[in-house]
């Protein structure tokens, strides 16, 4: 009788432990691309006729490298929201940027995350000119995975240990170098600068025997390495202004215009990297002193891309 009674214990049990919290249902977009708005911050991926839709700030999504090991971490609650919806009918991918949302097909069920952390970490993405070595940032990947995410619904919660939303990527302008080959030279620092209106290149406390009014052998520039004060290469973008000669050559930096973007090259190391190469020339007494960089690095923060094998920075012209 008693052992008749334990087992109809254990059967009610069981079922009562197969319901509500512990129903764990799947959820599965891992081959669907991941898609965005630009009006509303909203990423998603669709399916036939589920929605898996994430909201948080544009700004979480940096221009800036995850360092090994240290992603972006941010709490899951109002502001930074996940969303895994049902509709009745298939949906595409209009819908989900419009300001109004088309009365069909209808949500039929809905699953709020109400806990948990999204970790996403970033890397550049970068194009090579097989040519010249040179690379290019075009753009960042943004790998997304929820950590103890609690999703509620109608039966209950359902958690997540670790589920990987997938990568969500954005293209950029990559930096432009958009210079000619003309090279200036302040009369008091010696510091090089090359310009247009929304960009600069300068070359900082030259080692004076780079420039010389003295034609260099054939095949045998003058040559130095790139370093973190002299020899110090640094490239900027700006916003908010205009660049004009008068940025140049000043003690301190000038506030305006506004310096959007900073990358510094890496300091030079001999016969492998960071060189600058020197080739001077002379015609009717007046010299032209081409620079050409070779295997130069330009970083910023966790972000860096290379111009290449050989650079052509541009020409100095000096007279005696």
């Amino acid at each position: 009788m008693k052992k008749g009674f334990y087992l109809l214990l254990l059967t009610v049990l069981f079922i009562n432990c197969s319901d509500g919290d512990l129903s764990q249902e799947v959820i599965s977009f891992d081959s669907v691309s991941t898609q965005s708005c630009s009006n509303n911050g909203i990423i998603y991926k669709i399916k036939e006729q589920e929605a898996l839709l994430i909201q948080i700030p544009t700004s979480t999504f940096t221009d800036e490298p995850s360092a090994v090991g240290n992603p972006t971490i941010i709490d899951i609650n109002t502001t930074n929201r996940v969303v895994y919806r049902f509709y009745n009918g298939a949906i595409s991918s209009s819908m989900f940027c419009e300001t109004i949302p088309p009365s069909s097909p209808s949500v039929s069920d809905e699953w709020i995350a109400t806990a948990g952390k999204i970790q996403i970490t970033t890397t550049a993405i970068k194009t090579t000119n097989t040519t010249n070595g040179q690379t290019s940032i075009t753009g960042y990947n943004h790998n997304i995975v929820f950590k103890n995410i609690t999703f509620a619904k109608q039966n209950g919660t359902q958690v997540y240990e670790t589920f990987a939303f997938g990568d969500y990527s954005r293209t950029i302008t990559p930096v432009a170098l958009g210079f000619d080959g003309t090279l200036e030279q302040c009369s008091t620092s010696k510091q090089i600068y090359n310009y247009n209106s929304s960009e600069s290149v300068t070359l900082d406390n030259i080692s004076t025997d780079l420039i010389k009014n003295q034609i260099t052998p054939l095949n045998s520039p003058r040559t130095a390495l790139i370093g973190t004060t002299s020899n110090k290469l640094v490239y900027r973008s700006f916003t908010n202004g205009i660049v004009t000669p008068s940025y140049f050559c000043n003690t301190i930096i000038p506030t305006v215009p506004t310096i959007n973007q900073e990358w510094i090259a890496e300091a030079g190391v001999a016969n492998v990297k960071g060189i600058i190469e020197v080739t001077t020339t002379n015609v009717l007494n007046t010299y032209t002193h081409r620079i050409v960089l070779k295997k130069v690095t330009l970083t910023k923060g966790n972000n860096n891309f290379t111009l290449g094998d050989s650079y052509i920075l541009g020409d100095l012209i000096t007279t005696n």
